[in-house]
């Protein structure tokens, strides 16, 4: 037999008994788990941080489902899970935040996490905010990812160092910066009208002004006499200085392409959370070089804070150990430095290494790690209150932002009805679940 003709028969020979274990394989693969996520993180930082969480839950065997929904601040996602939950369509997990996950929980929609809780001895390892948050009636009820700092003041190193200026730290010393900025003919500041956005700028101000006691008694508490106080004036008035200081103030444009004109240099400051950094990495900027950031002046002792969670629909249980893998991978030391450095956040693990983050997540990580004496909840991001409070004290404030024909005193009056109304609303509705408990135990 001819050489060449004996090792085409042995190629076919050695093809036929591979066949097999090619259908095998790809069986296996049909076989193999997923999840699908539903989330918002859909710039390019963000998508860096999901696929660091995909990568992860790989290396359990499972598969990640991507379900991305665009919109800031998470607006159009939240639409989408609810239609989807009522349509008997949930996600295996999705991106829920702050009270949000209380809400679900209650309706006996998510997993319990226990024992992925109770084995990786998350009680010990969390920040008690942290772990509280994930808690509902006892029972933990989602996988925390990462820790927001949304009291962060971005500036452009070139610039500051161009006119030799410092970088403020008190409000006296920022109002001389944007004096010298706009001397120089520089934008101070770029910013979005768009209504999460401004509320966020405001929240900001509003601890500055009132410190975090006065903060929750605002907007955890929603204290009507709260709303009258001179801080909310003050802060408000803040609220317009800094609308003259800023790049287009009436221009609604998504935070992303903000980040970009700061990054070209169109302004030479940013007040946003922490997740910009992450943006401008994969913009080519390098913290320390091209920006800095630093807390809000006159906020360095205090942490405003979101917390980014994963929590799991029930569903019909069938996929909950690979949803008990993604809650474990998401938690473990890995995941948690990985995901932190592609979002632009601070790991929720107190045994994290601080020496491992940059400049601006070792100053967000320690101001977290003082405890509740220094931390604040985002309104905006879903940590304060639930969607229909935070929906409508966010309207009044966009309402005084854009029309500067509103006073300051007009805002804290709708402020304070509206406060009230919306805890009537809320006393009503305990006292309904509290009849139909008494009724259930009779």
């Amino acid at each position: 037999m001819h050489k060449s003709h004996r090792r085409l028969q042995i190629a076919r020979l050695a093809r036929l008994l591979s066949l097999p274990l090619m259908l095998m394989s790809l069986a296996a693969e049909a076989a193999a788990p997923s999840l699908q996520v539903l989330h918002w993180w859909t710039s390019a930082g963000e998508r860096h941080a999901a696929n660091v969480l995909a990568a992860r839950l790989g290396d359990e065997g499972v598969a990640w489902q991507d379900a991305a929904i665009p919109g800031g601040a998470g607006l159009g996602a939240g639409k989408v899970l609810r239609s989807r939950v009522l349509a008997g369509n949930a996600p295996d997990a999705t991106q829920i935040i702050g009270v949000s996950i209380g809400e679900w929980a209650e309706l006996g929609l998510l997993l319990e996490l226990d024992s992925v809780a109770n084995s990786g001895n998350w009680n010990k390892a969390l920040f008690p905010t942290v772990r509280e948050l994930v808690r509902h009636r006892g029972h933990v009820v989602a996988a925390p990812l990462g820790i927001h700092r949304i009291n962060t003041l971005f500036y452009n190193r070139r610039l500051f160092e161009r006119l030799n200026l410092a970088p403020p730290t008190t409000w006296p010393e920022l109002e001389k910066a944007v004096h010298r900025l706009r001397a120089a003919g520089i934008a101070p500041l770029v910013q979005s009208s768009e209504p999460w956005q401004v509320a966020t700028l405001f929240e900001n101000l509003l601890l500055l002004t009132g410190g975090p006691e006065y903060y929750r008694e605002l907007f955890v508490r929603q204290s009507p006499q709260a709303a009258v106080d001179p801080r909310l004036a003050q802060s408000l008035q803040r609220l317009r200085s800094m609308k003259s200081w800023m790049l287009s103030p009436a221009e609604e444009q998504p935070w992303t392409e903000a980040v970009k004109r700061f990054s070209r240099g169109e302004a030479a400051m940013f007040v946003t959370g922490d997740w910009a950094k992450a943006e401008l990495t994969e913009l080519g900027q390098e913290i320390d070089t091209d920006f800095s950031c630093i807390p809000l002046p006159g906020t360095d002792n205090y942490h405003l804070y979101s917390v980014d969670t994963l929590a799991m629909f029930v569903n019909d249980y069938t996929h909950q150990a690979a949803q008990e893998k993604l809650a474990k991978a998401v938690m473990s030391p890995l995941a948690q430095q990985q995901y932190s450095a592609a979002k632009g956040s601070v790991p929720v693990r107190r045994d994290a290494n601080p020496a491992a983050m940059d400049s601006c997540a070792r100053a967000s990580w320690r101001s977290f790690a003082r405890g509740t004496a220094a931390q604040a909840p985002s309104l905006v991001h879903r940590m304060a209150a639930d969607e229909e409070s935070r929906d409508a004290i966010i309207a009044e404030v966009h309402r005084f932002y854009m029309d500067d024909a509103v006073a300051p005193a007009e805002t804290q009056r709708r402020l304070a009805g509206l406060l009230r109304t919306l805890n009537f609303r809320s006393h009503k509705q305990q006292g309904s679940q509290h009849a139909t408990q008494d009724t259930d135990r009779r």
